[in-house]
C-alpha cells in the first residue's frame, strides 16, 4: 500500500474515535467489581428463588386438591392409632409341603367278606381245646363250630386316634356245650396286609359270656357281658348281664368304664324249707303208702318271692286233703312245679302234704322248693344246698 493510502486510512479511524469517543467508557477496576456485585446479586435471587418455590409450590399443589375451609384449630389431643388395613388383594397361600410329614395310617376298614377270605392269626384262646386254633386260622360264618367262627360285626372305629378306622368283631369257638368268645380288633400294616390289634375281652376273663359290642365315635368299644354262659338247662334269661367299656392304651385294650365285677345276683333270694313231723302208713294191696309230711319254708331274703313252687313228688298219686290240693300246676324246662303263695323277704310258711308213696319206688320221697316268678321263669337259689329235704324215714 502507498503511503498515500495510509493516510486516508488513518484519516477514516480518526473520525470514527472524534464521533464514538464520548459515549464509550472503560471498564476499568470500578467496571470490574460492580460487574461481580451483579453476579452475585442475581446468583442469590435465584437461590431464594428456587426456596421459595420448594415451599410454596406443595402447599399451592394441596390447596388446589382441597380448596374447602377446614375446621377451626382444636386442642391437642392423644389418639390411639388405629390399624391399617390393607386394600391389595392377599397373597395366594401356597399348598402344603408334605417334605418331611408323616404318611397317612393305613385304612383299617376290613369286610365281613375279606375277613372271611383271609388267614388272620389271632389271639390265644384261654382254656379252650386245640381244636380252637389261633394261627393261621380261616373264620368260618354261621352257627357255633369246634373251629374259631364270626359270631357278630364287623363294626369300624378309630380305635388308637391315627385318624384311620379299624375293625371289631365277636369270634367264637364251639367245644362241650359252651363256646370260648373273643372281641378282637384287626387293622392294616404298610402293606395292606389284615393283622391283629389285639384282644378287646373275653371269657374266661371274669365272665361267662360275651353276646354283642357296639363301637362308639369316640373309638370306645361298649361289650355285653354275662356272668354264665346259657347251657346245660340254665335258660337264657338267667344269667346277669352288664354293659363294659373297653379303649386303646397306647400297647393293649383297658376296661374303662362299667362294672367290673357281678357280685352276689340281686334278682335271687335264700330259701330253706325244713321237713317234720313224717308220717308213713302200711303198704296197701297195692305196695302204696300214703305218706303226710309238714314243711316249713323260710324266705332269707333280700328279694320277695312272687310264687312259691314245689316240686320232685310228681309221679306220686294225690289224695285229698292237702296243701297239694289247690296247686297250679307249672311246667318248667321238662318238670311240673306245683304253685301256691307268695313269700316276703323274712317271712315263713308252713304247709302239710299228703300223697302216695309207691313201695317199689327208688329211695324215699323228695320235695323241693323253687323261686318261680310272675313269668312263671325258675329262678336259681343263692344256696340251693337247704332247699330240698328227703323224707328219709319213708321206706
Amino acid at each position: 500500500m502507498t503511503e498515500p493510502d495510509d493516510i486516508l486510512v488513518g484519516g477514516e479511524f480518526a473520525e470514527f474515535r472524534a464521533a464514538y469517543a464520548p459515549v464509550v467508557h472503560p471498564a476499568g477496576t470500578a467496571a470490574v467489581r460492580r460487574t461481580v456485585r451483579r453476579r452475585r446479586r442475581r446468583t442469590a435471587v435465584v437461590t431464594a428463588t428456587a426456596v421459595v418455590l420448594a415451599v410454596v409450590i406443595p402447599v399451592g399443589a394441596n390447596a388446589a386438591l382441597d380448596r374447602r375451609p377446614g375446621p377451626p384449630p382444636a386442642p391437642a389431643q392423644t389418639v390411639t392409632p388405629t390399624p391399617s388395613v390393607s386394600t391389595s388383594p392377599p397373597p395366594s397361600t401356597p399348598p402344603p409341603s408334605t417334605a418331611g410329614s408323616t404318611p397317612p395310617a393305613p385304612d383299617g376298614r376290613i369286610t365281613r367278606s375279606q375277613l372271611l377270605a383271609a388267614r388272620l392269626d389271632l389271639v390265644s384262646w384261654p382254656d379252650a381245646p386245640e381244636t380252637c386254633a389261633s394261627d393261621n386260622v380261616r373264620l368260618r360264618p354261621g352257627p357255633p363250630d369246634t373251629t374259631p367262627t364270626l359270631r357278630a360285626g364287623p363294626e369300624y372305629g378309630d380305635l388308637d386316634g391315627d385318624g384311620a378306622v379299624e375293625t371289631v368283631v365277636l369270634v367264637a369257638c364251639h367245644y362241650g356245650e359252651v363256646s370260648v368268645k373273643q372281641v378282637l380288633a384287626f387293622d392294616r400294616d404298610d402293606d395292606g396286609r389284615i393283622v391283629t390289634m389285639g384282644r378287646v375281652v373275653g371269657t374266661r376273663e371274669g365272665m361267662g359270656d360275651i353276646t354283642e359290642f357296639a363301637v362308639r365315635d369316640s373309638g370306645e368299644i361298649r361289650v355285653h357281658v354275662a356272668d354264665i354262659q346259657p347251657c346245660c338247662g340254665v335258660p337264657e334269661w338267667a344269667p346277669q348281664r352288664q354293659w363294659r367299656t373297653y379303649s386303646w392304651a397306647g400297647d393293649r385294650f383297658r376296661q374303662a368304664g362299667g362294672p367290673t365285677k357281678f357280685g352276689v345276683d340281686p334278682r335271687l333270694t335264700d330259701l330253706t324249707m325244713t321237713a317234720r313231723d313224717v308220717v308213713a302208713g302200711p303198704p296197701d294191696k297195692k305196695g302204696i303208702r300214703k305218706v303226710t309230711a309238714t314243711v316249713t319254708v323260710v324266705n332269707r331274703g333280700p328279694v320277695s318271692v312272687r310264687m312259691l313252687g314245689f316240686t320232685g313228688w310228681y309221679g306220686y298219686t294225690v289224695p285229698t286233703d292237702s296243701a297239694l290240693d289247690r296247686c297250679r300246676n307249672v311246667r318248667l324246662d321238662g318238670d311240673i312245679a306245683c304253685v301256691l303263695d307268695t313269700l316276703s323277704a323274712g317271712a315263713s310258711r308252713t304247709y302239710t302234704f299228703t300223697f302216695d308213696h309207691p313201695v317199689t319206688a327208688d329211695g324215699p320221697p323228695t320235695l323241693r322248693v323253687i323261686h318261680i316268678d310272675s313269668q312263671q321263669r325258675y329262678w336259681n337259689d343263692l344256696n340251693g344246698e337247704d332247699n330240698l329235704v328227703e323224707l328219709t324215714s319213708v321206706g
